[in-house]
């Protein structure tokens, strides 16, 4: 049978890059050793539970509820989470 549900609410951390050095350096306390590549390039990759997932200028970097990593772009993470 076929039922409606709704996502818990859960508040998580998420972090913007912006190509930028500062958000670079945040990123990189942020994500740690799941940190994968250099900023010149303007793309980077982290480690995910999916395997490693490319980041670019503006998306946001989510910090799951058990301490993994994932990108979200722009426009998902607008239209799914809020400031807490």
């Amino acid at each position: 049978m076929v039922q409606n549900f709704r996502k818990k609410p859960v508040v998580i951390q998420a972090l913007k890059w912006t190509g930028e050095e500062g958000s670079w350096l945040e990123m990189v306390d942020f994500v740690g050793e799941s940190l994968i590549g250099r900023p010149e390039f303007n793309t980077v990759k982290i480690k995910t539970l999916e395997g490693e997932i490319y980041v670019t200028k503006g998306d946001f970097i989510i910090k799951g509820v058990n301490g993994e990593f994932y990108p979200c772009k722009p426009d998902i993470f607008e239209k799914t989470y809020e400031p807490a």
